[in-house]
């Protein structure tokens, strides 16, 4: 090849390498701009001590008497940003005589601070779904402004699974008749899966899904995720469960009781 050839030949690999290079540096350029700029799914909050998925308007948190005293004026109060506790879940009952020993304080200083509230029942598979349901009903009451009553329920402690469905929906039946809303189940994503999927299809679900960043890994609709079991909030000297509504305060305000 001569001289002159070699020449037009590298000119023509330039030319056709320039295009490449443009192209990945403006790929480059776009990544770097996303990244800094735009839209953020998880946010760091120190205060609260955990990452926040911000792409949620409706922030909030689940309690018993693992938490102790807690000072609801200051749960109230703080606010980062525009985050703030929007909602509160606080355990009731367990199985067919138990009661949460903070139950009533936790429900009456909820309420005095203006806090939504809902109530939840630990649910044990080893037990009968109606005598279960009547110790949930007999010590909660609830009012207009509350949310809908949860069944928690994440253990098959060696019952059958076809045994724990028909326990759980005897206590969803007989809880739904007694407060005409229907309840919301609250159950981790590999237990839903495994054990209730299929079955409960139309009651709304809290999830339990942790190390994931913008949503639940679940198939079917859900209603709150809890994400978080290690967050911090003023007022309280324990971690808290942490959890976001799927919506906005328009579809909260709708899921109240009225």
């Amino acid at each position: 090849m001569s001289t002159e050839n070699r020449s037009i030949d590298n000119k023509n690999r330039i030319l056709i390498r320039w295009p490449i290079i443009i192209l990945l540096a403006l790929m480059i350029l776009a990544w770097m701009a996303f990244y800094l700029f735009g839209e953020k799914r998880i946010v760091r909050y120190t205060s609260f001590g955990i990452d926040l998925p911000v792409n949620y308007s409706m922030h909030g948190i689940d309690i018993s008497h693992y938490q102790s005293d807690i000072d609801w004026e200051e749960v109230k109060q703080m606010q980062i940003d525009n985050i703030k506790i929007g909602f509160c879940f606080i355990k009731a009952t367990e199985g067919i005589e138990r009661t949460d020993d903070r139950f009533e304080t936790n429900w009456g200083k909820a309420k005095a601070n203006n806090i939504p509230r809902g109530a939840y029942h630990f649910f044990d598979s080893e037990n009968d779904g109606v005598e279960q349901a009547r110790n949930f009903i007999e010590n909660v009451q609830l009012a207009k402004g509350d949310l809908p009553p949860v069944l928690d329920v994440e253990q098959l402690n060696g019952v059958s699974i076809a045994d724990l469905q028909r326990r759980v929906s005897d206590w969803l039946k007989m809880v739904e008749i007694h407060y005409k809303v229907k309840p919301i189940i609250y159950t981790g994503a590999d237990f839903y899966k495994r054990c209730l999927a299929d079955k409960f299809s139309d009651y709304p679900l809290w999830v339990a899904h942790y190390l994931v960043k913008d949503k639940p890994r679940i198939e079917r609709s859900w209603l709150f995720w809890q994400h978080n079991d290690a967050g911090h909030v003023n007022g309280i000297d324990a971690y808290v469960d942490f959890n976001v509504f799927n919506g906005d305060s328009a579809a909260f305000k709708q899921l109240l009781l009225k």
